[in-house]
């Protein structure tokens, strides 16, 4: 439990780092010629990078033989959350200035933030019943249905990435093939779970008759 702890940690403080790094880019003037811009593209590249590790969570615990890592997964999940909202933050305050009608043209028009948008929504009702008293209140069943959400989020992010970027796509494409890669991976671990045959039941063998 020691381990798991400072493990603990350990996550918590390399989910905050990117954010200390910000403030300091920040303090030292180094957000380039548009801070606006850098500070929403940093947000939302962190966003997609952290869905993307709570989603490469489970096969690498397969994979390595390292269990304990679904012990983690959670606080980084929370994290993609998190900076989910300061990018949300960052277009609602610093680029909208809460300007509601102008946004919800920007989510009606403009395609790239309908994804986006519908990614970020997508979050909300798994960071709110990412508690193991959310668990036991929906059912272990339905509370991994609901969080099967995160597969659809981590697509949104992807497309919203891609459709945003005007002319070096690179990046997008290389979360992409990241993104391919895992969910090609969980659809696999399904199928041959579920293409297992199934065990036949074990007879056991009647007691011999005691001789008189």
């Amino acid at each position: 439990m020691r381990k798991v702890r400072w493990g603990k940690v350990v996550v918590f403080l390399l989910g905050l780092a990117p954010l200390f790094w910000l403030g300091w880019r920040g303090w030292n003037n180094h957000l380039t010629a548009n801070p606006l811009e850098f500070i929403t593209h940093y947000t939302g590249d962190w966003t997609l990078r952290l869905v993307l590790i709570t989603l490469f969570v489970t096969p690498l615990r397969k994979i390595l033989n390292l269990p304990q890592l679904i012990r983690y997964r959670r606080m980084i999940g929370l994290f993609a959350f998190f900076y989910g909202c300061l990018h949300f933050l960052t277009y609602i305050v610093f680029d909208k200035f809460f300007d509601v009608h102008e946004m919800i043209v920007d989510v009606a028009k403009r395609r790239y933030i309908t994804v986006g948008f519908t990614g970020f929504v997508m979050l909300i009702p798994l960071a709110v019943t990412s508690t193991a008293g959310w668990i036991r209140r929906l059912g272990g069943k339905r509370w991994q249905l609901l969080h099967r959400l995160v597969y659809l989020t981590l697509i949104c992010g992807v497309v919203h990435y891609y459709w945003l970027v005007k002319s070096d796509i690179r990046l997008p494409v290389f979360y992409g093939a990241l993104a391919a890669l895992v969910l090609g991976w969980r659809v696999w671990a399904r199928n041959r779970t579920t293409g297992r045959p199934a065990a036949l039941p074990r007879v056991r063998k009647a007691p011999e008759p005691v001789v008189q």
